[in-house]
């Protein structure tokens, strides 16, 4: 997959912009099951993946994990919330693949206001196309059976059921194990 600064390097963006936007992003090979984040952290960055998974989930006060999102081929992930108002990070992000990714300093969001406004309109797409995601996503969580919501993860995740273990799609799910599996067990028969 194309990495952000060759997307940055072919689009129509002056030289200038290009160079300060290069500047904060750095390439990294990712081996499976490295942290990238911890809650807590004062650093700030977004993975873009180029290949691989990545992840990003909570722990709450009794220990339970709780998976946010996946990040597969062509996502980006981040805390979103310590970004943008410069808070400790609340979420973790691991590999959960050997991974590509570009690795974004949040610096980049103050050059923002040098991009031209086709690419900026671009952006603020992209990202409105994100909170309506997660926006649909609470809302399943709240009403949605769950049966409902793994047919949801599957249409958003379709290339990565098999290779996320079933525990933490569960935990995506807000279900058990157990569940999940009686769910597929329903399906594989009708």
């Amino acid at each position: 997959m194309e990495s952000l600064k060759e997307r940055l390097l072919s689009s129509r963006m002056p030289s200038n912009v290009i160079e300060k936007l290069s500047n904060d992003i750095k390439q990294e090979s990712i081996p499976k099951g490295t942290i990238l984040q911890s809650s807590g952290s004062e650093r700030h960055f977004s993975y873009f993946v180029r290949k691989g998974l990545l992840r990003s989930y909570y722990i709450d006060d009794k220990g339970k994990e709780h998976v946010f999102m996946f990040a597969p081929e062509g996502w980006i992930v981040s805390d979103i919330e310590s970004q943008t108002f410069d808070t400790p990070t609340v979420l973790f992000i691991d590999a959960l693949e050997d991974s590509e990714v570009d690795i974004i300093d949040s610096k980049i969001f103050a050059t923002l206001n040098d991009l031209p406004s086709e690419i900026l309109k671009q952006q603020i797409e992209k990202f409105v196309r994100r909170v309506a995601v997660l926006q649909h996503r609470v809302l399943m969580l709240m009403s949605a059976k769950a049966a409902d919501r793994y047919e949801e993860f599957i249409k958003t995740y379709s290339n990565i059921s098999q290779r996320v273990p079933q525990r933490m799609i569960a935990s995506y799910l807000g279900i058990t194990p157990e569940a999940l599996s009686k769910i597929r067990g329903e399906i594989a028969k009708k």
